[in-house]
C-alpha cells in the first residue's frame, strides 16, 4: 500500500510518501510545497492544489493522511492553516482515496512514544523507521510521521477484523 502523508501549511506544506506492507515500511519520496507569500490567498491555494495534484498523479497513493489543525494564538494564522488543510483534504479525496486525519499529539505518540515529543525527536525517529531516507526538512519529516501513523492505524484495523 502506498500512503501519502501531509503536514499542511499555507507557506510550507510537508509531504511524504511511504510503502507499507504489513509492519514493513519503506520510504518512497518526501518534500515541501512552498507558496509565494506575496501572492493573493486564492492564488496560493491554487498553487498548493496544483502541486498536490502533481504528487497524486506521480505516486498514485492508495491512501492519504493529513495532520489535524491545532489552534494558534493568532486566529488569522489558524484560519490560513485551516484553508491550506482544506486543500490538503480535498486533493486526495477528489481522486477517490480514503483520507485519514490525525492529531499532532497522536502522530508524535505513534512515532516517538510520547505525544509531547519535540520536532527533532520526530525527525530522528522517522529517520530510524525509514533508514536511508533523505528528509527534506521538519515539515517533510512531520508528513512522513503522519503517513507512518496512518500505516499503523490501517494495519491495526485489519488485525482487529
Amino acid at each position: 500500500m502506498i500512503i501519502l502523508g501531509l503536514d499542511p501549511g499555507l507557506g510550507t506544506t510537508g509531504w511524504g510518501v511511504i510503502a507499507a506492507s504489513g509492519n514493513r515500511l519503506s520510504h518512497i519520496a518526501n518534500g515541501q510545497i512552498k507558496t509565494n507569500s506575496a501572492a493573493p490567498m486564492a492564488e496560493r491555494l491554487v498553487a498548493l492544489d496544483a502541486a498536490l495534484t502533481d504528487l497524486l498523479l506521480e505516486h498514485r497513493p492508495d491512501g492519504a493522511a493529513v495532520e489535524e489543525v491545532f489552534v494558534n494564538v493568532n486566529p488569522q494564522s489558524t484560519l490560513k492553516l485551516g484553508q491550506a488543510r482544506g486543500v490538503c483534504l480535498l486533493a486526495p479525496a477528489r481522486t477517490g482515496i480514503m483520507v485519514g486525519e490525525y492529531a499532532a499529539r497522536l502522530v508524535k505518540k505513534a512515532v516517538v512514544g510520547t505525544g509531547a515529543a519535540e520536532k527533532a525527536q520526530v525527525h530522528a525517529m522517522v529517520s530510524r523507521l525509514l533508514p536511508g531516507a533523505k528528509i527534506a526538512g521538519a515539515d517533510a519529516a512531520d508528513a512522513l510521521a503522519v503517513a507512518i501513523t496512518h500505516a499503523h492505524h490501517i494495519s491495526t484495523a485489519h488485525r482487529i477484523r
